[in-house]
């Protein structure tokens, strides 16, 4: 009898995840809203070119972590990374660098559950969760990290959103000096090199997961490894860690539906690969809307990135693609999110989108000058000029003698934009912002010629959406049931349904990473 219900729910789940398959498949030719091509999962080989107890794919926080975890549980691991090492690390590498301890798990779990509103997350997730988030200071002080909490001031609270129950809980730390320089990652990467039981391999993408097409057991990874196929055979389990789809456009027009575009701050390489390996096998997926953003940002004309963009000044104005005003432009959204009649809604994008200042602005400062965080500052060693004008030189930033001319070179109704800039500098004039509740302290008159004008696009630190996990890091098919031996941590699939706390991914990756890898270690090898 048992028997005959195993086959009945094998023949099930089976159905099911050949439906989801098929729908994948409808969605590549261009009728379904899933947007990611058919990636089917691989074969078993003849021969097995690697293999470890357990193999991690992508090497940021949430991959150290786990690769970290399950040496240290007694594992031989096999750690894959899409990049070369120069420019390894993914978001982790690239973020602030802070990372969020709540400092209760009942203050945590009522956190964030406030934070979810309406996209509830189970509740075993939810405590798992928090009860390993606790322990993520202790975890990085047991590596040799040198722990600063970060101040707690009127301007700098620790938690993002101090009105929600349970924020106080809330705290954020830094490995000093300062934020920021990839000191988390950096620290994780030299815990990972001198385990010698953990063999990375760079510029080795990840491509198929391996599957038993009988028992739906995940075997091991199919990889390109200098334009030659080989497999990794994982004796226990395989850990997904390999971030989002920043830089994946067709992902990002297919599942974050209000925007036509947008692009990383973080790395040029995630570009949601783990997500269509994990669907390939049957995984549902979540929070796939949620994002770390959109902010406004200038989209580098030469790489795949976006750069942190800001203005010394205050005599600005951010237009919309009919050239009037659309949002307060000096507040600065939630990791992505704005208050508007009385909800936290995903910051506004009617792009294209134009920041509009005056030679207060342009000699007040470079737009960007940020080099301790985000790809281009951390990686690309990114510069800027210090006084703009390489950046209009180039085109970058246009200039013009009057407001009527900046609109002709932006394709713009001329007397539309007049309208705008006249309108907001009456309210400098009377300071108050009765459009858009702008602070009176930032109404500062565009009236110094000549005008400029920099193209801003949405852009985001991190997508949280992918294949749905449960308390002990396991990967869920479509109807529910847990697809052997596949596990996943960090972005992908994060536990993060709307709002987000920040510092909350790399708290994740790490809380995230030790329970997936101690639960995989946990599995009994397979044999041939």
């Amino acid at each position: 009898m048992k028997q005959e219900n195993a086959k009945k729910d094998l023949t099930r789940r089976s159905f099911i995840k050949g439906a989801a398959l098929g729908a994948g498949a409808v969605a590549a030719a261009g009728i379904g809203i899933g947007g990611t091509k058919d990636v089917p999962a691989a074969l078993p080989p003849k021969k097995w070119d690697k293999e470890a107890n357990v193999v991690v794919v992508g090497y940021g926080d949430a991959g150290a972590t786990a690769a970290i975890t399950a040496h240290d549980l007694g594992n031989e691991v096999i750690l894959l990374e899409k990049a070369p090492e120069a420019k390894a690390g993914g978001n982790s590498r690239v973020c602030m660098q802070i990372w969020y301890c709540p400092d209760s798990v009942d203050g945590a779990v009522t956190y964030q559950k406030a934070m979810n509103e309406a996209y509830a997350v189970p509740d075993d997730i939810v405590h798992a969760w928090a009860e390993e988030m606790v322990k993520n200071t202790d975890f990085l002080k047991s590596l040799g990290g040198a722990i600063t909490e970060l101040t707690r001031t009127p301007e700098m609270d620790h938690a993002e959103f101090p009105d929600l129950p349970g924020s106080k809980s809330t705290r954020q730390f830094f490995i000093g000096p300062g934020w920021g320089n990839a000191r988390v990652y950096e620290l994780l990467k030299s815990n990972v090199t001198k385990r010698s039981g953990i063999k990375v391999l760079y510029e080795t993408p990840a491509k198929e997961l391996v599957q038993d097409c009988k028992t739906e057991v995940i075997l091991g990874v199919k990889c390109d490894q200098n334009g030659k196929t080989i497999f990794v055979k994982a004796k226990k389990a395989v850990i997904l860690t390999s971030g989002g789809f920043e830089n994946n456009q067709e992902m990002v027009r297919d599942y974050l539906t209000n925007l036509p575009y947008c692009y990383p701050l973080g790395s040029p390489y995630n570009t949601g690969d783990g997500i269509k390996m994990a669907q390939a096998v049957g995984a549902d997926l979540w929070h796939m809307m949620n994002v770390s953003g959109p902010n406004l940002y200038f989209k580098r004309p030469d790489a795949d990135n976006a750069i942190f963009t800001f203005f010394a000044a205050h005599n600005y104005l951010y237009i919309g693609a009919d050239g009037t005003r659309f949002m307060d432009e000096t507040f600065r959204p939630r990791h992505g999110k704005i208050p508007m009649n009385g909800r936290w809604v995903p910051t506004p994008a009617p792009v294209p989108i134009y920041c509009i200042f005056d030679e207060t602005v342009r000699t007040a400062g470079p737009l960007y000058s940020m080099n301790r965080m985000g790809w281009a500052g951390v990686v690309d060693k990114f510069t800027w000029s210090k006084d703009n004008r390489d950046e209009i030189a180039k085109g970058w930033i246009i200039k013009a003698d009057t407001i009527n001319e900046l609109a002709g070179k932006l394709q713009l109704s001329p007397s539309e934009l007049e309208k705008t800039v006249t309108t907001y500098n009456g309210y400098c004039q009377t300071g108050s912002d009765p459009q858009w509740g702008r602070n009176p302290k930032t109404l500062k008159p565009v009236a110094n010629p000549p005008y400029y004008a920099i193209q801003l696009s949405p852009a985001f630190i991190n997508t949280q959406g992918g294949p749905r996990r449960n308390a002990k890091g396991q990967i869920l098919s479509v109807d529910g049931s847990v697809i052997p031996r596949l596990y996943s941590a960090g972005e992908l699939g994060s536990v993060y349904s709307y709002r987000y706390q920040g510092g909350g991914n790399i708290g994740e990756c790490m809380a995230l990473g030790r329970i997936a890898a101690r639960n995989a270690v946990a599995e009994k090898p397979w044999k041939e």
